[in-house]
Order: structure tokens, then C-alpha cells, then sequence
């Protein structure tokens, strides 16, 4: 069934991840600067007698005047320049000429409608969506990281040293990265990790522990001979502290530390003490580090973490039903992640089509969610600069146009990860008019299967979290935890592709500005957006020996590619496995 009769009523309850000064008047104009110039000449004429001048020294004078003057001119004209392309300065000479950038999305789908209706002869088969494959590679033998490496003058016992306690903050994913990071960091260390406790945010509002979200009892099987895991700290050690987690030695760590910080400032401590706390722990451990820890985290983000039976088995019957649903498409079907929540609206400080009402709107809103962030001084944001710089969310309506722009026709069965989107009943209308066969969890499960999740938005978004990853295709619209977790894992899954669509937001804006531009080089636009993404959905980035800079949740070659080998001596088999 698709999503038309349900969007009426039930909403979509995933809640999203994650100051306009006074322009100044322009500079005054510089000051002439012939007068100290024509004190010079004076002077030298007072100097030199008229006689000894050639007859052409008139000329001459003349001559050389302009050219001073030209030099002048070219130097002005250059320092504005360079003035300009710093960037807020531009707004002093040219505050009336800033970017303006209409939302003209919804004229060009008008424009466009009757070519999207009649171009379903040329539709883009899902099997074929992918033209670049990869070269399998042999699949090297992992490290040992029981093999203790000294990386400091700091000796590091052969038993456990004491335990790690961490509080992961943020959404689904940065949690996620913060528990793979902590056992990363427990394997620095040589400590026991107890189970991560997780932070209640007050933008996320969801209370749910670690034993909600995740298999317990499988995490800590998985990392059996690689990090030691409990689920609490022993009677006998709380009591020293009075029973009272707070009391124990909480240390905080700078973001993004290398592994010498903590052997350095952390391990003295634990050493000493026997346990310590960490908190916040959001991207407290740098990228780079040895390849026997990097592996802790390959193991932990691709085998020991597995979502709790609630959620796995919820997920496979949505999983089973986009399945179903996608018969005249082979069983494949496309998943969009759509960051068109309200508050991300808001926070972008991007306008659509709603007028001074839209304005009011989301002005309430940002003061609501961010109180005076947005009016700060230096706090400086142009609406229309942020959409030619490919910032604002993506509505539904352009990614609609973009698939469609791409060859997918009216028989492609989507599924939607979102939050409660922005206005949904009216923003949603044109995607359903372009794909018809668009489903969501809401609209796939009951009302009795989804209860249990209802008001628990990590559990809600890892259930779209797995409908994303086994899709045939994925698309990002915005960015953020969410994508760079799924495109990493689906790297892992898919022998190292992404099978990703990250389209070129700038381009887009300007293609959906033009109203000049026909259907056909619009769609050849978007085949050459398509075929970038396939591109760059398979690149791995060149990775030098203790020299990692990007994600190794979102690039997890080569260092996690062992894992795919089928060597089960540590139970390191899938968990999850695509389907066939």
C-alpha cells in the first residue's frame, strides 16, 4: 500500500540529528594623492634649470604623469578587488548586489511536467543504475591486536589495567562512533570497558540505553579476546565510591586525541585509580591511530555492534515489504534520506517559497530552539548565499526532479528516511505525484508493530537505518552522521561501493534556477551527476601508515577490509548480510 492514504494521519516521527548583523555602510573613497606628487615636481624644478631640459621634456612630463596616474588606478582597482573576494567585506562595497537566489523549483517542475509524464519509454533499469565496478582484492589477514605495541615510554601491563566508563552523547550515529571509539580507546589503554552509557539529549529526547539499541550479549562475545566488556562495574569497586558514579575520577579529554594523549594523561590516572570516566565522549580519539587499534573499531562498528531482536526483526519485515512492493522492479528499490525536518529548515537560515509568513515562522522557531545564536553580531547569514552555495536542504520536490532527471520512472518503489518533515501534507504532494509507489515505516508496519517505538527516535531511526542500507540505492540530501555511517557500511557490504547518490548541490541549485533550460539537457545534467556519484562512490582515499584524515566509519578501506575474509576464529562472521 503505498503512502497516499496514510500521510494523512500519521506523522513522521523521527527526530533530525543535529545572527543577521546590520550591514555597514561603505567605506569613504580614498584620498587624491596628486598633492604631494606636484610638491615633488616642484621641488625639482626649483632644483633644475629649464635650460638643461630636452625639447621633448614637455612630452615627457606628460607621459610620465598619466602613468603614475594609471598605476595608481590599477592599484586601487586591485585592492578592492582583493577586498571583494575575502568575502564579508563584499557586503560593504556591494551590500546591494548580494546573492539572490529565488526558489524557483516548483515553476521548472511546472514547466517540466508535461516531459516527465511522457518520458517513462526511457527508464533507467535498477540492475544497470551502476557502471563502475571494483577490482576484488585478496583479502589480507588482519592484525593481532592482543599484540601489545608500545607507542610511548609508557609501559602498559599484560593484565587489564582498571576500568573505562563512557557517556556517548548525541543521535544514533555519533553514538555509535563514540562506542566504537571507546573500545578503541579501552584497547590503548588495556582496560576493561563497561557497557557505554548513553546521554540524554535534549534535542534527540530519547531515554533508551545501550541494551535497547544494541545485542549486549553479542557485543561483548564479539570482542572477546580483543577488548574485555562488562556490563557494570564489580559491588566492591562502586562501593569505594559510595555507590555513586559521579564520584569516580572524570576526566575530560580534548577532541580528536591521539592515542599518545591517552597512554600520556589517562593511563597514569587509571593506573592509580582502577577506573575512570570520560565525558562528554563525542570525537574524543583522532582517526589516526595504529592499525591494531583502527581494527577494534572495524570489528566493533561492523560485527559487534547488531541492533537489539526488537529492532532487527521490525526492520527485516520492512525490509521483506519494500521487497515485495518492488516486484516490477526485481525486488530492488531506492532509499532517500530527506532532511526536511523543521528544525533543519530552520537552522540552515534558508528560505523557500513561503513568504514573510515562512519568514515569522522559522525567525520563532530558531529563537525557540537557539535563543539569541542567530541575532549575534557575528552570527552573519544570507539566505541566498547559502542556497548557491549548495547549504539549504534539499526539498522534496527537487529530489524528486533530480531522480526523475536521472531515468528513475513512476515504478520505482522508494523508501523515505526522514523526521517529521517540514509541512509534510504540502511539501510531500509533488514527490508522491512524481513516484506514486513511496513508502515509509509508518506506512509499511502497523500501528500495533510501531507502538513500541513510538517517542524513542534512535530505535525509529535505526529501523530506517536498515531499510537504507540493503536498498539498491542510496541518496543523501544533506549530510550528516546518518549518511557517512550508511555510505561506510554499505562500502563494506558492497565490496567496497558505496552505491551512493551524492549529488552536486550547487549545481543543482543553479540547474533548478534556469528557466531557460529544456527537459533533455536537464536530464544530461543529471546522467553526469549520476555517473559522478557512481565514480566517487567507489573511490577509496589513499591511506598512509599513521596518516588517517578522513572517516573511517564513512571510508572503512583498507583497514577493515580483512574482515571480510572468511575467517571465523573470533566469531567474526556477517551479521549482516545483503540480500541476493
Amino acid at each position: 500500500m503505498a503512502i497516499n492514504t496514510l500521510m494523512k494521519n500519521k506523522p513522521y516521527n523521527v527526530v533530525s540529528s543535529e545572527g543577521d548583523g546590520n550591514s555597514p555602510s561603505s567605506p569613504p573613497s580614498p584620498r587624491r594623492q596628486t598633492s604631494g606628487f606636484s610638491q615633488c615636481r616642484r621641488r625639482l624644478r626649483s632644483k633644475v634649470p629649464l635650460q638643461y631640459f630636452p625639447k621633448y621634456s614637455l612630452a615627457a612630463g606628460i607621459f610620465f604623469r598619466r602613468n603614475i596616474q594609471y598605476l595608481l588606478l590599477l592599484f586601487f582597482l586591485y585592492f578592492s578587488g582583493l577586498m571583494m573576494c575575502v568575502g564579508r567585506f563584499s557586503n560593504f562595497l556591494l551590500h546591494s548586489r548580494e546573492p539572490i537566489a529565488i526558489y524557483k523549483s516548483h515553476l521548472l517542475l511546472q514547466k517540466f511536467w508535461h516531459d516527465i509524464e511522457t518520458d517513462n519509454s526511457t527508464a533507467l533499469e535498477l540492475s544497470s543504475v551502476w557502471q563502475l565496478k571494483r577490482r576484488m582484492k585478496v583479502h589480507k589477514p588482519c592484525p593481532v591486536p592482543t599484540a601489545r605495541r608500545h607507542l610511548s615510554s609508557v609501559e602498559v601491563s599484560s593484565g587489564p589495567t582498571g576500568y573505562l566508563i563512557v557517556e556517548a552523547n548525541g543521535g544514533l550515529n555519533q553514538q555509535r562512533s563514540a562506542i566504537c571509539n571507546a573500545v578503541a580507546v579501552a584497547g590503548i589503554l588495556n582496560a576493561v570497558l563497561v557497557i557505554p552509557s548513553f546521554d540524554y539529549n535534549s534535542v534527540w529526547k530519547d531515554p533508551s540505553e545501550f541494551r535497547d539499541i544494541y545485542d549486549e550479549d553479542h557485543f561483548i562475545a564479539t570482542l572477546e579476546g580483543y577488548v574485555k566488556v562488562v556490563k557494570e562495574l564489580p559491588n566492591e569497586l562502586i562501593s569505594r565510591y559510595d555507590n555513586n558514579i559521579t564520584n569516580i575520577p572524570h576526566l575530560r579529554v580534548e577532541a580528536w586525541a591521539p592515542a599518545k594523549h591517552y597512554l600520556g594523561k589517562v593511563y597514569p590516572v587509571l593506573q592509580e585509580q582502577g577506573v575512570v570516566r570520560i565525558a562528554p565522549f563525542a570525537n574524543r580519539l583522532a582517526m589516526d591511530v595504529p592499525s591494531h587499534i583502527q581494527l577494534l573499531r572495524c570489528i566493533t562498528n561492523y560485527k559487534a555492534l547488531r541492533f537489539s531482536s526488537p529492532i532487527s526483526t521490525l526492520a527485516q519485515k520492512l525490509q521483506n515489504r519494500m521487497i515485495e512492493r518492488s516486484s516490477m522492479t526485481g525486488g530492488k528499490y531506492v532509499s532517500v534520506h530527506l532532511r526536511f525536518e523543521e528544525d533543519m529548515v530552520a537552522f540552515s537560515c534558508c528560505l523557500y517559497d513561503g513568504g514573510d509568513a515562512e519568514k515569522f515562522e522559522m525567525d520563532s522557531f530558531r529563537e525557540k530552539g537557539w535563543k539569541g545564536k542567530f541575532k549575534k553580531k557575528d552570527f552573519d547569514f544570507v539566505a541566498g548565499r547559502n542556497r548557491i552555495d549548495g547549504k539549504c536542504p534539499l526539498t522534496p520536490l527537487e529530489v524528486g526532479m533530480m531522480l526523475r532527471g536521472m531515468g528513475f520512472d513512476n515504478n520505482t518503489s522508494i523508501y523515505l528516511a526522514s523526521g517529521k518533515l517540514y509541512k509534510a501534507e504540502q511539501n510531500l504532494a509533488p514527490l508522491l505525484k512524481m513516484f506514486p509507489l513511496l513508502y515509509t515505516k509508518e506506512s509499511l508496519a502497523t500501528s500495533d508493530e510501531l507502538a513500541p517505538f513510538q517517542g524513542y527516535s534512535s530505535r525509529l531511526a535505526a529501523l530506517d537505518y536498515t531499510v537504507c542500507l540493503f536498498s539498491e540505492v542510496f541518496v543523501t540530501t544533506q549530510g550528516g552522521n546518518f549518511p557517512h555511517f550508511l555510505m561506510g557500511h554499505r562500502r563494506f557490504l558492497y565490496n567496497g561501493h558505496a552505491k551512493t547518490i551524492k549529488p552536486d548541490k550547487r549545481m543543482l541549485v543553479s540547474l533548478l534556477e534556469n528557466m531557460t533550460i529544456s527537459w533533455k539537457d536537464f536530464k544530461d545534467d543529471m546522467d553526469a551527476m549520476l555517473l559522478e556519484s557512481d565514480r566517487k562512490g567507489m573511490m577509496i582515499p589513499r591511506v598512509r601508515k599513521f596518516n588517517r584524515k578522513n572517516s573511517i566509519y564513512t571510508f572503512p578501506l583498507p583497514e577493515c577490509d580483512c574482515l571480510q575474509s572468511h575467517d571465523s576464529s573470533h566469531g567474526l562472521n556477517h551479521t549482516l548480510e545483503p540480500p541476493r
